[in-house]
């Protein structure tokens, strides 16, 4: 063989593709808009991709969407924040080994005047109830989200059902939530990583904080393969081990300080809720 013979050989192996048995499918990550909207997942998914070879591709929807596609076998893991949603459809078998990642907490936010009188109160059953009774507006996710779930669950603590008026459903993501209630001077909850993502857009107050309902849980499932003929299991699995693992979460614990002086979320891998002081 002349060298310039090999050489031609050597140039047509370098462009050809990979067999097909040595290409790595890509990994379908459904996570929720918080998580997206957060700026954590723009750092995450580049790093897992040049450390495994894998890619990522990521949909980001309210939690029950998220956990629904994955159940239809159209995802492969998934990262979310509604531990009773969660646990049913583990309980169900169609998400395998649940995973506690990180948490933060969610907020109430609202108007600089405060026509509610919120601030101050204690309880956020009851910061819900004053802002019915008083009709001021609050605008909800409407999405069937995590954060959308727990809302519903504190208009239950409270005895409220919300009425048409004073009421607007989103039904959208955490981010354009926000800049609907910044538009109609509104109401509304949370999570803290996407307010501080949003503050400079978004000039509405934290005007409760620190109830034990508003703690927000994020947990990494992988997707039971039997959901459908699609799912990648070697790479959900891959991509949860990497969210819980000791170098991500050291990520996680920092992430958020430099650019808005505190950490957006808290790591908390191989702990459980008990531990964390959840539901």
């Amino acid at each position: 063989m002349t060298l310039l013979h090999a050489y031609l050989t050597a140039l047509v192996l370098a462009i050809l593709p990979l067999p097909a048995e040595a290409q790595r499918p890509p990994v379908i990550l459904s996570t929720t808009t918080s998580t997206q909207d957060s700026g954590l997942l723009d750092v995450l998914v580049p790093l897992f991709e040049r450390q495994t070879g894998y890619s990522v591709k990521t949909i980001a929807v309210g939690t029950g969407q998220a956990l629904a596609l994955a159940a239809r076998g159209e995802a492969d893991v998934v990262l979310a924040h509604a531990p009773g949603l969660e646990k049913k459809y583990v309980a169900d078998g169609k998400m395998l080994n649940r995973r506690l990642v990180m948490y933060n907490d969610v907020v109430i936010i609202g108007p600089a005047d405060d026509p509610a009188k919120i601030k101050g109160t204690k309880k956020a059953a009851n910061a819900m109830k004053a802002i019915a009774s008083t009709g001021s507006r609050f605008v909800s996710r409407g999405d069937n989200s995590g954060t959308h779930t727990l809302e519903k669950a504190l208009w239950k603590l409270a005895g409220v059902e919300p009425q048409a008026g004073w009421y607007i459903e989103s039904g959208q993501g955490m981010g354009a939530t926000l800049g609907i209630a910044a538009d109609r001077n509104a109401y509304t909850l949370t999570d803290r990583g996407t307010y501080l993502a949003f503050q400079k857009r978004v000039r509405l107050p934290i005007l409760l904080e620190g109830d034990k309902p508003l703690l927000n849980i994020y947990s990494v499932m992988e997707v039971n393969p039997s959901n459908g003929p699609k799912v990648n299991t070697a790479g959900g699995n891959a991509f949860a081990d990497f969210l819980v693992s000791a170098d991500v979460q050291k990520i996680v614990k920092t992430f958020g300080v430099d650019k808005y002086g505190q950490a957006l979320f808290v790591p908390v891998a191989g702990m459980n809720e008990e531990e964390v002081g959840g539901p």
